[in-house]
């Protein structure tokens, strides 16, 4: 069952703080790696290129968990456990540009690589925990 993300957790997602993505490996070591994220419906929303290791992980194990702590302040934090709802290549690319405008203040993604393909990955959040000091 999803769990709503509200108040100042919401509020931490839609700031310019990043969110460190957990998956699990093939060998069960876990892999955490930071990348921008914003919330679309109530729900987490993540952006990669096809054929990085995180998005690949999920194929295989829709189960993730999203920690973003507070830039100014990373002892508040709040850390979502989910699973993918969505991965679509539709709007993908102008997700990341969106993304872009957020973190960098530019219009357009300006590390796209030549034949990129964008995907777009929605997580439904089963458990939030917001932490804060």
């Amino acid at each position: 069952m999803s769990q709503a993300l509200e108040g100042r957790a919401k509020e931490l997602l839609e700031d310019r703080n990043f969110c460190i993505v957990s998956t699990l490996r093939s060998d069960g070591s876990i892999l955490a790696v930071p990348v921008w994220v914003d919330v679309q419906d109530g729900e987490p929303v993540l952006n990669s290129a096809e054929g990085r290791a995180w998005p690949r992980n999920l194929e295989r194990d829709p189960h993730v968990t999203l920690t973003v702590p507070n830039l100014e302040n990373p002892y508040e934090y709040v850390m979502i456990r989910g699973r993918i709802s969505e991965r679509t290549h539709d709007g993908a690319d102008e997700h990341i540009d969106a993304l872009a405008k957020k973190y960098l203040g530019q219009d357009q993604y300006p590390y796209r690589q030549p034949g990129e393909q964008r995907v777009k990955i929605r997580v439904a959040p089963e458990s939030v925990n917001y932490r804060g000091r």
